[in-house]
């Protein structure tokens, strides 16, 4: 007799089975009725999508590669929804034009599988805790992609001496000269860049904005503030600061805590609302001057292993939330850290190889797609046997569902099946040792944020703030 497990997966089952039944409960109750694909079109929008998501699964290394091993699975499964032949360019092709509406369609239907299936993590401390920081994908230096994705050109171009033109220049000969002209050469190459907002209890992402390198992060967390569900709070580092930033952040209803440091001025004693020991207000001249109210804050100051955090919170309650928990909130944000590590090295997207800029965005978003569905769908496996996400060993996961997409048309061997490997796909209890002394190749030594520069406000400020109080109370 076959072994069934809790959830109805029979171990008997060939591979094929079981990647189907993945891709049935990911798309279950998803809604595509906005993909009106041309009648003579030989691809279904649910095909379609099946096929983007198995293409960003698959672990061959070049993408015509992993084309061909995703078609070959879904004209097995779903020979209703896929051409029985395609071109890998005409595939991308056609998901390049539909990748918005399929994107929008697949980010509803996984945010509702969080809250559905996880919804025990998705409240901590009585919010939604997301993370937002961004990173950059390398790219190749194709004209394409430099032409989107390169950062500008901000110095002047230099005539080369004697007349010649640029291809005949002079090389720099010394060896500092060299290294000066590969690092200026690097850095101009092309990179995207992606802001993430990243879910802390559930330690998957949420939404994400793509552009080219040097792109503002904070432009794009408030263009994804909407995504967001109302009970959020957004935990931050020093890079997301600013009274703009801020209070787009709180008319939207959503609560922060950010680090700051000491290019933020924060004032004391302004006498706008009645204060605690630890209420600050961010009150720049521009907003004093169009007569904008000043935003009245909390700081916390925690000691971290080797400097003090500075972290200001919209939550200006203890009772709603202490000190110590304000401090686990912010030490959850590094998780996001954690995650683009897994998807620029686990998952082996640190360098992105589209050559055009269209493609670029495409992989880019599906990759994305990709990797979230499969670490959502072993998460809420893993979860019905009571074991947490933090457990969930991502590079287990990610052979597991390989090795079924691989031998999709075999049987699985005893103990090999999807369900079978998943169960093994947690990391061990090992403590291991301290690594933060060592000097490791790629590690940043940047200098950490200072204190924010505190003062008392000025009897001019305590007028024009007494002012500003009586006339929005009278409003």
């Amino acid at each position: 007799m076959s072994h069934r497990d809790q959830d109805g997966h029979s171990s008997s089952n060939s591979h094929a089975q079981d990647m189907s039944s993945v891709v049935e409960w990911l798309l279950s109750g998803i809604d595509l009725r906005s993909i009106g694909l041309r009648a003579d079109c030989r691809w279904s929008a649910r095909g379609l999508l099946s096929a983007a998501l198995l293409w960003a699964w698959s672990g061959e290394s070049a993408l015509t590669l992993r084309f061909e091993a995703m078609l070959k699975i879904v004209i097995k499964l779903w020979p209703g929804d896929a051409p029985a032949s395609c071109s890998y360019q005409a595939f991308l092709k056609l998901l390049v034009r539909w990748t918005v509406p399929l994107m929008s369609a697949l980010k509803s239907i996984l945010r509702m599988r969080m809250q559905k299936s996880l919804a025990s993590r998705f409240h901590q401390f009585g919010y939604s805790i997301f993370g937002g920081d961004g990173s950059r994908l390398g790219l190749p230096r194709t004209s394409s992609n430099e032409g989107r994705f390169s950062p500008k050109k901000t110095r002047k171009k230099h005539r080369p001496k004697n007349g010649r033109k640029k291809s005949q220049a002079r090389r720099p000969r010394s060896v500092a000269a060299r290294k000066s002209r590969a690092k200026n050469k690097k850095a101009d190459s092309p990179q995207l860049w992606i802001t993430t907002l990243w879910h802390a209890g559930i330690g998957l992402p949420w939404d994400w904005l793509c552009g080219p390198t040097g792109s503002s992060e904070r432009h794009h967390i408030l263009q994804m503030i909407a995504a967001l569900p109302l009970d959020a709070l957004l935990a931050c580092d020093a890079n997301f600061m600013g009274y703009d930033f801020w209070t787009a952040l709180l008319d939207s209803g959503r609560e922060f805590v950010i680090r700051v440091g000491s290019n933020v001025r924060l004032l004391k004693k302004l006498g706008y609302v009645r204060e605690s020991g630890n209420t600050v207000y961010v009150w720049p001249n521009h907003a004093a001057q169009k007569k904008q109210a000043p935003l009245v804050l909390r700081l916390v100051v925690v000691q971290g292993a080797r400097n003090p955090w500075y972290l200001l919170t919209s939550v200006r309650n203890p009772a709603r939330l202490s000190n110590a928990q304000i401090a686990e909130i912010y030490t959850l944000r590094w998780g996001i850290e954690l995650f683009y590590r897994h998807f620029k090295r686990t998952f082996d997207r640190h360098k992105l190889r589209s050559h055009t800029a269209d493609h670029v965005e495409c992989e880019a978003h599906w990759s994305m797609l990709g990797l979230w569905a499969m670490l959502l769908h072993a998460a809420q496996y893993l979860h019905r046997q009571h074991i947490p996400p933090s457990r969930m060993s991502i590079a287990a996961v990610l052979r597991a569902y390989r090795t079924a997409m691989r031998e999709y048309k075999n049987h699985p061997d005893p103990g090999e099946s999807l369900w079978q490997l998943l169960d093994r796909a947690l990391l061990d209890n090992y403590r291991r040792k301290d690594k933060t002394s060592r000097g490791y190749p790629r590690k940043k030594y940047d200098k950490p944020p200072g204190p924010p520069k505190i003062s008392n406000a000025t009897s001019d400020q305590i007028a024009q703030a007494k002012r500003l109080r009586v006339s929005t109370q009278k409003g």
